[in-house]
């Protein structure tokens, strides 16, 4: 999944940023309010992180412009502000959820995955397929019953692939979706991080999951319903 995250605080971006990319997280950074208004309009979010307090155009404008112009993206709030008036201001404004400063790096990621849950229209942290089965809260996925090893990085793939499950899904969605902009447009890395997930659900069970649809991307269904090769 990919995070705007919109804080001027280089030392709390960089705690933030690196918490957010260990757990598979893609990235974008921004240090003002007009940097990130511009990278939330230029991309698809599934959450963006936003610090109220910030040079330029503070996050409320921010937040405030993004919902006129159309964008839907779930929004967490970060604010040093406790108030009750501050926070009723925060979520009028648009905004999903509200952290106040200072928190615990747990809370903000478990935030971020609530979020992310509510983005694909579902609240349940426990995601099956068949016999895969992938827990979205202890980050872990199931074949047969079995634990399958995945990097963080190929578990968000999965669950993205997974929430999207009978759908054909682009190459660039994913790269849009789960690497951030230091990935290499022309890399094959998307295509190599299916390859690696496909060899480790295969480890349980080498009935395919994940199908190949030549020209427009990839298909994730259960076995019973899969027509095509991988």
């Amino acid at each position: 999944m990919r995070v705007l995250l919109v804080e001027d605080s280089a030392r709390l971006q960089r705690s933030l940023a690196t918490a957010l990319r260990k757990s598979g997280y893609a990235v974008d950074l921004a240090a003002d309010g007009e940097a990130g208004q511009w990278l939330a309009e230029s991309h698809d979010y599934d959450v963006i992180v936003l610090d109220v307090m910030l040079p330029k155009r503070d996050g409320l404008a921010v937040l405030a412009n993004l919902r006129r112009s159309g964008r839907r993206t779930h929004v967490l709030l970060l604010t040093a502000r406790d108030t009750v008036a501050d926070r009723i201001q925060g979520l009028r404004a648009g905004a999903d959820d509200y952290l106040v400063k200072p928190f615990a790096l747990e809370e903000l990621l478990a935030r971020v995955e609530a979020l992310c849950r509510r983005a694909y229209g579902t609240k349940q942290p426990r995601l099956v397929v068949g016999d895969l089965e992938v827990d979205t809260l202890a980050r872990r996925a199931y074949r047969a019953g079995q634990p399958v090893d995945l990097t963080a990085r190929e578990f968000l793939l999965l669950e993205y692939l997974v929430r999207r499950r009978g759908q054909v899904v682009a190459r660039t969605e994913i790269e849009e979706h789960i690497y951030d902009e230091q990935v290499d447009p022309l890399s094959n890395v998307v295509d190599s991080a299916v390859c690696s997930l496909r060899k480790k659900l295969a480890a349980a069970n080498d009935t395919p999951l994940i199908h190949t649809r030549r020209g427009l991307g990839y298909l994730l269904e259960e076995p019973a319903a899969a027509g095509a090769a991988p």
